[in-house]
């Protein structure tokens, strides 16, 4: 019986007539009426268990994580995300539906989307922060700005290579434009890293810290990609310590051990694993991101899916999200 049925039957016996409560109940009726009062009061128990998400906020997971599911039958993914529980999502791509048809099928879905991985073509931002207004999204966030500040570059970085000082540089001018548009277009701009602005330049500088130096707070946010970071061999706390106030994303996203421990960013590739199955302990994490000021999170695994689907790895990581006090 569940806690409103359980609930239901114990108000009913408590509006019980006087003729009936002058007389005696039988044994089998007082068993009955426990019995309905100690099923609502266990199911009260668990529902009370089961919403207690990290830092009070619903959880969320980023659609790359289901990305071949959500081209392959978009309304019924996230739909089943939502069967599962997660209540925010942030997308990546729309499933070749409009940005529009997109957020239709959130709604249906009961589901939003604070954040959105957009493309940013500098000589058509305004079509960039259409699509982050039409989802309701308050960030219009960057994966990457390689392609990008590529244009800018000599030669074209690749996936593979390191961020140098120029790419940091250009990134982070770049970054002070688009953020200056967004907030023109009533939007916040954040800036998502992998493991390449992490390779060391020499002297122990790194390009993911230039772009923190010099980009502007007021224009330039960033969401941490946890697993990434982690991956790479830093470790997210730190920045949570020194920046307060300009995480308000991160990805949630576990790996297994690296092959080679010493490996320096990038000559490696990273084999995702399924939340709380992977070398990364996301509680110390959470409790500095909730001191730093986060505002969302989002559950996110990179492929291939080798040991389970991605709807059943989006499974376990609300699970793992949920043991996390």
């Amino acid at each position: 019986m569940g806690a409103q049925a359980g609930l239901r039957y114990a108000a009913r016996g408590r509006r019980a007539s006087k003729a009936t409560e002058a007389r005696p109940l039988s044994r089998r009726r007082l068993l009955l009426r426990a019995a309905g009062l100690s099923a609502a009061v266990a199911a009260a128990g668990l529902s009370g268990r089961l919403s207690a998400n990290p830092l009070g906020k619903p959880i969320g997971i980023q659609l790359w994580t289901v990305n071949d599911a959500l081209k392959a039958d978009p309304a019924g993914t996230l739909n089943q995300l939502a069967r599962i529980g997660f209540r925010e999502v942030e997308s990546a791509g729309f499933a070749g539906l409009t940005p529009q048809q997109f957020r239709r099928l959130l709604d249906d879905a009961g589901l939003v989307c604070p954040s959105a991985h957009l493309g940013f073509d500098l000589d058509n931002l305004d079509a960039t922060f259409a699509a982050a207004h039409a989802l309701g999204a308050s960030y219009a966030t960057s994966s990457s700005l390689l392609d990008t500040v590529g244009k800018f570059l000599a030669t074209k970085p690749g996936w593979k290579s390191g961020m140098s000082l120029e790419e940091a540089q250009r990134t982070a001018e770049v970054a002070n434009r688009i953020g200056a548009a967004a907030r023109r277009a009533g939007l916040k701009f954040a800036l998502h890293n992998h493991d390449r602005e992490f390779v060391d330049l020499g002297n122990g500088t790194v390009g993911y810290g230039v772009l923190w130096r010099e980009t502007d707070p007021a224009l330039v946010q960033f969401e941490i990609d946890c697993g990434w970071m982690v991956f790479a061999g830093r470790s997210p706390l730190d920045y949570f310590r020194r920046y307060p106030g300009r995480i308000p994303l991160i990805h949630v996203k576990d790996f297994l051990p690296k092959q080679n421990p010493g490996a320096a960013p990038t000559t490696e590739s990273m084999r995702g694993a399924e939340l709380g199955r992977g070398v990364v302990d996301y509680r110390p994490i959470f409790a500095a991101a909730k001191r730093a000021g986060l505002e969302h999170y989002f559950a996110e695994q990179e492929g291939p899916f080798a040991r389970m689907s991605e709807l059943e790895a989006a499974q376990v990581a609300y699970d793992y999200l949920h043991s996390i006090d």
